[in-house]
């Protein structure tokens, strides 16, 4: 028998009601004040009180997110008041993109949008975005794509002015996408940028980082605004308002994923850089700042290393502290970022996927990312490269229902929280140099936001390799992308590899260019046992001194082949010496790889282009990781050799 979605739902509320209510210390109420007056997916028209919005008397003190029933210590306002100030919007804006969003009735949050975005079923249309360039924009079918239109963006006053401050300073183009970039983040769609270049990651940042502050602001100013009205009432003998659900199960709204703590670090300044007050505190900043750059006397060889030494993508990415277990709550009150706030009392998380994993598992509970609304996770590319199931395993996790109260006021919690329906309003933001059939699967299968989505897009050039070298693409028929892994070892080990074998020059001094570490340990094992000739490894795992032995055996001719896992390249960068054949068992996912292992042979002297194979095996299945190598239009003709 099929089971009633908002059936279980309710059941799981009620659970968590009677749980709450049996907490020691907690009062307990009867069972005529807590069941709900209206089913808990029934939405009510509730308007926020208008004069209550022009009030500009400070918050009082004495009331915390909780409401009047919180029995834990208050918090003055100075500790637990927004970022900003209780600032209101401009006036003459028309509505501001947050309540619109993520008020109690947000009209997107529509059943025809929730079912067809449960079946997939998406509007597309192409267009452009400003310095954003070129994109794929989509919307819930059956939803007029008119209402997703990106509007002016709304910062506050305060959060705005340091951005400013800093744009007065930087190139027109920059301004431009950071502007473009706001504008688009105010509609709270969902945004995929395949194309973030180390020139424009920075500004990037700093956009995103402003968006999530000012979310973080609104959020915290509308919960102040009534917790003040709800002290007036009650100071006056009135009943309490009743629209005054602002909240989420828990309070962390924000979540940002991230590769290694480097880039927490560069994140955190990031976020800091907007606060509007110069009297502003950072707190335990000394502590980040220590846990989360080089120990003290460290010296980082790739931060330090005359420019062109390794390459920048590289330096880029692996400067700083390359920890990948981390997580840190951040919490933004009038006057300071609490740095390591405890989760369930933070308004931000920025983690590893590993450590919050880790932190999920250890605990047994993914409770404070129930009402996560805006993620960002960034440096995809990084993230492929790590264990992906990790980044899986904290996406299956979000927005679900918790299993504990937490000692939220369930009176305040907004209707389509109860409802279940956090997910469908959830703005993700992700970040990446460029695309991977792993980044593009959890951008179609992951996100439900039925505000609709944008992807960017862009043409690739043909990259540029050393003249007069011998490329052969060499496709294998597959029509069904799950057998396609079978079918390139089948291809490589009956085909390719044997032809290879038979030549005397082909079968000496060549390289195995492996992508994926499951591909690697395959084609591993079939040399260990079914190939006669001598060969050696290089994978992630390897240890300096293999790393050494390895490098010196091929060089000096003691092996004939050396097997090369993409991971290990992407974490080492090494050059090899000695290489005159290449074969790359599937085009790498990082278009510079390509480039740089065929200017390796001109590392030995006397090395002509002639005396330099190259051999790319490929299916229509590659076409992402094709198009940044061959060029969109190259990539296109070697598909259709095929079709």
């Amino acid at each position: 028998m099929a089971i009633d979605n908002s059936s279980s739902t309710t059941t799981r509320l009620l659970t968590l009601l009677n749980v709450s209510a049996t907490k020691a210390g907690k009062r307990k109420r009867t069972f005529e004040e807590s069941k709900p007056t209206e089913k808990l997916n029934k939405k009510r028209a509730v308007q926020i009180n208008a004069s209550a919005d022009k009030d500009r008397h400070e918050p009082s003190e004495g009331h915390t997110e909780k409401g009047e029933e919180d029995s834990t210590p208050m918090q003055t306002e100075e500790e637990e008041g927004a970022p900003g100030g209780a600032e209101e919007d401009e006036p003459g804006h028309g509505t501001d993109p947050y309540e619109a969003h993520f008020g109690l009735q947000p009209a997107v949050l529509t059943e025809s949008a929730r079912e067809a975005v449960d079946r997939r079923a998406w509007t597309s249309q192409r267009g452009k975005l400003g310095k954003l360039g070129g994109v794929v924009e989509a919307v819930p079918e059956g939803t007029d794509a008119t209402t997703a239109a990106t509007s002016k963006h709304k910062i506050l006053e305060k959060l705005r002015a340091p951005l400013e401050a800093k744009q007065a300073k930087l190139s027109k183009e920059i301004v431009e996408l950071q502007n473009d970039l706001l504008n688009t983040l105010s509609s709270y769609r969902d945004l995929y940028m395949t194309r973030t270049s180390l020139d424009t990651q920075p500004s990037i940042r700093e956009a995103i980082t402003l968006h999530a502050l000012n979310h973080i602001t609104k959020k915290r100013r509308r919960v102040l605004k009534n917790n003040e009205r709800i002290s007036h009432a009650i100071k006056a003998g009135n009943p309490p308002p009743e629209d005054v659900q602002d909240q989420g199960f828990t309070r962390p709204s924000v979540l940002i994923l991230l590769p290694f703590r480097s880039f927490a670090l560069r994140w955190v300044s990031a976020l800091t850089s907007h606060t509007p007050s110069p009297e502003y505190q950072i707190e335990n900043n000394s502590r980040f700042q220590s846990e989360y750059g080089l120990p003290a006397g460290a010296v980082d060889k790739l931060a330090t290393a005359e420019p062109g030494t390794y390459p920048r993508d590289h330096v880029e990415m692996f400067k700083g502290n390359v920890d990948d277990s981390f997580r840190l709550g951040v919490k933004m009150t009038r006057k300071s970022v609490k740095l390591f706030a405890e989760f369930y009392s933070c308004d931000l998380i920025i983690a590893s996927p590993l450590g919050l994993r880790m932190s999920i598992e250890k605990e047994k509970s993914a409770d404070f990312l129930s009402s996560i609304e805006v993620l960002i996770v960034d440096q995809m590319d990084a993230l492929t490269m790590q264990n992906w199931d990790h980044l899986q395993f904290v996406m299956n996790h979000l927005n679900q229902l918790p299993k504990e109260s937490h000692d939220v006021d369930f009176s305040r919690i907004k209707p389509w929280y109860l409802d279940g329906h956090s997910a469908y309003l959830r703005q993700s933001i992700l970040l990446s140099p460029y695309e991977t059939p792993e980044t593009r699967a959890l951008f179609n299968h992951s996100l439900k936001n039925v505000a609709g989505r944008i992807r960017t897009e862009r043409r690739w050039s043909p990259i540029e390799v050393p003249e007069g070298i011998d490329q052969q693409f060499i496709q294998f028929d597959c029509s069904n992308p799950k057998d396609e892994p079978e079918k390139r070892f089948q291809y490589f080990t009956t085909q390719l590899l044997p032809a290879v074998l038979k030549s005397a020059v082909q079968s000496a001094n060549t390289v195995i260019f492996i992508p994926s570490s499951f591909d690697f340990i395959r084609v591993h094992n079939h040399f260990r046992k079914n190939v006669g000739a001598s060969f050696t490894v290089l994978s992630e795992y390897s240890s300096n001194q293999d790393i050494s032995r390895a490098r010196q055996a091929f060089f000096s001719g003691k092996k004939a082949f050396l097997l090369v896992s993409e991971r290990f390249h992407f974490f080492r960068r090494y050059k090899i010496r000695g290489i005159r054949n290449l074969i790359f068992y599937g085009p790498p996912d990082h278009p510079q790889f390509y480039t740089e292992y065929l200017s390796y042979p001109f590392l030995d002297d006397g090395v002509d282009a002639s005396d330099v194979t190259c051999r790319v095996l490929y299916s229509k299945y590659d076409w992402l990781r094709l198009e940044r190598i061959a060029g969109t239009e190259g990539a296109a003709e070697l598909v259709k050799r095929g079709s």
